[in-house]
């Protein structure tokens, strides 16, 4: 009995808004979830490349669901490839390219790929996120392994451009918001609390004995999968009003305060 399994997102959460954590005290905590038999998984939205980039010390030990969840990795090993069909990305892709305000980077697994032509703060900020990601002329013709779209557009527009590509692109792929002006296009039923299940059913651990943090709609499955679903302070009130419980800012270490709470069992895990 206890909690087997902490399962964290990264940005607005794990991570202060300066896309840093406190390492000493996290590798401490690790450490101590090692003795008590607790997994810990980084489920973002993110490229699995930059996911590993911020634990180079555990890299291989640690799980991540990347993508969304189209991409799960277990100590090292692929334990889960989703996968566009040509038909689909090419359907995505065509009607992408109709939307002039929105910037897209199309998510493989060898690589991100964005256009050349697209504004140079753009491509400096996907850079950040995709540690792996190449300058294309075009969408197509790309030889990869697609998960998922990633979309930046005006913060005014997000709401109503959800709504119409939800619409658009029914049964081929789902529009979830991963942040401010952010939109991921995930394959059905391949999102973060999916990945965790892959992962449960290896290590055999229920959901009542998993902890989540998240802050944003690309987490909802997950902090409601979870027996144990924070939200942050920091997250859009919608996103608290799914989640049971709440952990503090994520520029106030908040994640690193409940796992504190998980390894002493403080309430509510005692």
């Amino acid at each position: 009995m206890g909690v087997k399994m902490i399962a964290v997102d990264m940005d607005g959460t794990f991570l202060s808004d300066a896309k840093t954590y406190h390492r000493e005290r996290f590798l401490a905590q690790y450490a101590r979830m090692k003795e008590q038999g607790i997994r810990f998984v980084v489920a973002s939205g993110n490229q699995y490349y930059q996911l590993a980039s911020f634990f180079p010390e555990i890299a291989e030990e640690i799980a991540f669901v990347a993508e969304n969840g189209a991409w799960v990795v277990c100590e090292g090993e692929d334990l889960f490839n989703g996968k566009l069909t040509k038909g689909q990305y090419d359907q995505v892709i065509d009607h992408l390219l109709t939307l002039p305000k929105v910037e897209t980077i199309a998510c493989g697994k060898r690589s991100g790929y964005t256009l050349k032509h697209y504004d140079d703060a753009f491509k400096r900020m996907a850079a950040t996120y995709y540690h792996r990601l190449e300058f294309v002329d075009s969408f197509y013709g790309l030889d990869d392994t697609f998960f998922k779209f990633a979309l930046n557009l005006p913060d005014d527009d997000l709401l109503k451009t959800m709504d119409a590509l939800t619409v658009a692109f029914e049964g081929i792929v789902t529009p979830v918001s991963s942040g401010h002006g952010s939109i991921d296009l995930i394959i059905p039923g391949l999102h973060k609390a999916n990945g965790l299940q892959m992962l449960q059913k290896r290590w055999g651990i229920k959901d009542s004995d998993v902890v989540a943090f998240g802050d944003g709609g690309n987490d909802i499955e997950m902090l409601r999968h979870a027996g144990f679903g924070f939200a942050m302070e920091n997250a859009p009130e919608k996103i608290k009003a799914i989640a049971p419980y709440r952990a503090p800012h994520n520029n106030e270490q908040g994640v690193l305060e409940i796992i504190d709470k998980v390894l002493n069992k403080e309430a509510p895990f005692q």
